[in-house]
C-alpha cells in the first residue's frame, strides 16, 4: 500500500516582478545619471566621481535581474514569524494618524519657528504618539536631540537647518 504523499502547490507571488522592475529602474536612472557627471580628473583622483554610481547601478540591474530569475523559479520568501507581533491584529490607526501629525505640523512649522522648535515638537509628538507618556522629561530629551541634530548639521556637514524665531541666538 502507498500512501500518496499530498501535492503542495507552491504560489508565484507575481507582484515580486513589481520590485524586480523598481530595482532595474533605479539602477537605469543611476547608470544614466552618472554618465552625465564629467570627468574632473587631478592628481588626488585620477578616476573621477563616476565609477562608483555605474557599478552601483550596474548592480542593482544584476540583482534585478537574479531576483526575477529567483521568482520565475518560484522563489518565495519565508513568511513574517513575528516573535513580537501579533500579525493577525489590526492595524492601531491612532498611533499611525498621531506620528503622521507629528510631521505635518514639522513640516508646516519648520520654516516660520526654525528647526530647533520644530524639531523639538516632532520628537515629542512621536513620543507621545508612540506611548511615552513622561511629558515633561521628553520635553528635555527632544530639545536636547534638537539642538544635538541642529548643530551636529551645522557644524560637522556644514548644513544650516532653518533657525527661524531663534536666528541669532542660535
Amino acid at each position: 500500500m502507498t500512501t500518496a504523499e499530498p501535492h503542495i502547490e507552491t504560489r508565484r507571488d507575481r507582484a515580486q516582478y513589481g520590485v524586480c522592475g523598481f530595482l532595474a529602474v533605479v539602477g537605469v536612472l543611476v547608470i544614466t545619471d552618472a554618465a552625465r557627471i564629467r570627468h574632473i580628473a587631478n592628481s588626488n583622483d585620477p578616476i573621477g566621481p563616476k565609477p562608483v554610481p555605474i557599478v552601483l547601478g550596474a548592480l542593482l540591474l544584476l540583482i534585478a535581474i537574479l531576483y526575477a530569475v529567483d521568482v520565475a523559479r518560484g522563489g518565495t520568501g519565508e513568511a513574517e514569524g513575528g516573535e513580537d507581533i501579533d500579525v493577525t491584529s489590526p492595524v492601531d490607526w491612532r498611533t499611525v494618524l498621531l506620528l503622521v501629525g507629528a510631521f505635518v505640523v514639522n513640516l508646516a512649522l519648520i520654516e516660520p519657528l526654525g528647526w530647533v522648535i520644530s524639531g523639538g515638537l516632532l520628537f515629542w509628538g512621536s513620543a507621545f504618539a508612540l506611548g511615552s507618556r513622561h511629558h515633561i522629561r521628553n520635553l528635555f530629551i527632544a530639545a536636547a536631540l534638537s539642538l544635538t541634530t541642529f548643530y551636529a548639521f551645522a557644524i560637522g556637514l556644514g548644513v544650516n537647518l532653518p533657525a527661524g524665531v531663534l536666528q541669532g541666538i542660535l
